[in-house]
């Protein structure tokens, strides 16, 4: 095996987070007494977008995301609401809902056994371990860090210090980042020193250069991890 040391993103690479997050913030407003839910996910899309960015940038926490998305999105759409109890049944939603994309656990099945793999989430700690647990993904990972628990998030090598640490300090040579976002996870790798598998299922607009490799199906990743 060309890498016996893979590191995993969870949502958008192995997780449907867009199904995940569509049935919790329909619910978080139903239990607000906010009708027509579908009509306010484009500004709170925008608001929690932006939050995220700053976590990348080591402005804020994930757990500070958490309840400022909220207190953005009542003061801005002028609803009247309790953004900490919106920000609540979010969380419980995030991670209630939602399954693995369809061949990410044949994918596990198949490397774990030739690898040790961790899983590296930028998240909230809440939601990440609902899902670890209800989707029954300990099994698979040697390490799971997440950001919201640990103080650092990726593309920072602090977290990955952590990953690395937990697994006995591999050699880097070793190890792949594997994820589908290049300002975290391929960022992240590459600021670390260590290889990057680039998951983009949808052909991206522009090519990255950073990322050592890019697939589009999970069916590639085992050829990567190989070497073949």
């Amino acid at each position: 095996m060309r890498y016996t040391t893979l590191l995993f993103d969870l949502d958008h690479t192995l997780f449907d987070f867009d199904a995940s997050e569509t049935a919790a913030f329909a619910d978080t407003l139903a239990r607000a007494g906010i009708v027509n839910p579908n009509g306010h996910r484009a500004a709170f899309g925008e608001i929690n977008a932006a939050l995220w960015v700053r976590v990348e940038g080591g402005e804020l926490t994930p757990n500070q995301v958490g309840t400022m998305r909220f207190e953005q999105f009542v003061e801005r759409l002028d609803i009247d609401a309790d953004p900490q109890a919106m920000a609540d049944d979010y969380v419980t939603g995030l991670g209630a809902n939602g399954d693995l994309f369809p061949g990410a656990r044949d994918l596990l099945e198949e490397l774990a056994p030739h690898a040790t793999l961790a899983l590296v989430s930028n998240g909230i700690g809440a939601v990440a371990r609902a899902k670890v647990a209800r989707l029954e993904l300990d099994g698979y990972f040697e390490a799971i860090v997440i950001s919201g628990e640990v103080g650092t998030a990726k593309p920072d090598a602090g977290i990955f210090d952590i990953v690395f640490d937990q697994l006995g300090l591999p050699d880097k040579a070793t190890a792949l980042m594997i994820g589908d976002s290049l300002t975290s996870d391929i960022a992240g790798g590459v600021n670390y020193g260590i290889d990057t598998c680039w998951y983009a299922p949808v052909a991206p607009e522009t090519a990255s250069s950073e990322a050592t490799y890019r697939v589009d199906t999970f069916e590639r990743i085992p050829s990567v991890v190989a070497g073949t």
